[in-house]
């Protein structure tokens, strides 16, 4: 009896050195619509598959490319206005009989110009902004699904469609507080085969659920494949 209770106690804590955990991407991305409009182009074709500089999602921009064309127009007048009015100021300051009324009241026109075309700018790089947030490219994320189709109206906060980056992958275990210590200086294998891989982040906090564990996390870089199940031990 004795001997089978050692026995028990040695297979314990073997176990509390081996786990198992899913190899997940690196990072997972929700990209959800910053601005309001019509879907005129979902790249369905790219669903599942890596993008390479590609355009996953476009929203109609028509009208924000005319008020865009329009407002450089404006600003390029507004620009020369202030020219000329600023000349006629220095005219008036160099005219004695010209009383300060006349000088002041050229002056705000001056003032109201330059206010205007402050308005004016920060209207252009509202629009540059919008326009640019109406055409998604990916450069090499995977996209896992894209969420909308063409025609669809969309607003702040749609989710358009999910990105994951492959680039590495990561294993994320739960190890009994009192193990934490053990594990840290210890040859990581995976699947019974020895690594040189080490422990990336030990979150010192215990998780809302393994309220008796830390979540440690291990990176991979560059795995062929992911979603497989793998075991992992600390030797």
């Amino acid at each position: 009896m004795r001997y089978l209770l050692v026995v028990l106690f040695l297979f314990s804590f073997s176990l509390a050195e081996e786990y198992y955990a899913k190899l997940e991407p690196i990072e997972s991305y929700s990209i959800k619509a910053s601005v309001s409009g019509k879907v005129i182009f979902s790249n369905k074709n790219i669903e599942g598959k890596r993008a390479k500089n590609t355009k996953i999602i476009e929203i109609d921009s028509y009208v924000d490319r005319i008020d865009l064309e329009q407002s450089l127009k404006k600003l390029d007048a507004i620009n020369e206005m202030i020219k000329l009015q600023n000349k006629n100021y220095q005219r008036l300051l160099k005219i004695k009989s010209k009383s300060g009324y006349e000088k002041d009241s050229q002056k705000i026109n001056v003032v109201n110009l330059e206010v205007n075309k402050a308005d004016t700018l920060i209207n252009i790089a509202n629009l540059r902004d919008s326009i640019k947030n109406k055409k998604l490219i990916e450069k090499n994320f995977y996209i896992y699904n894209i969420e909308v189709k063409e025609g669809d109206y969309v607003t702040p906060g749609t989710l358009l469609y999910e990105a994951k980056d492959l680039s590495q992958g990561k294993l994320e275990i739960y190890v009994p507080i009192l193990e934490i210590e053990k594990v840290k200086n210890k040859a990581i294998f995976l699947n019974g085969k020895k690594t040189d891989l080490k422990i990336d982040k030990i979150y010192d906090v215990a998780d809302s659920k393994h309220i008796s564990s830390y979540k440690v996390k291990i990176i991979i870089n560059k795995p062929k494949t992911f979603s497989r199940l793998i075991k992992i031990e600390f030797k």
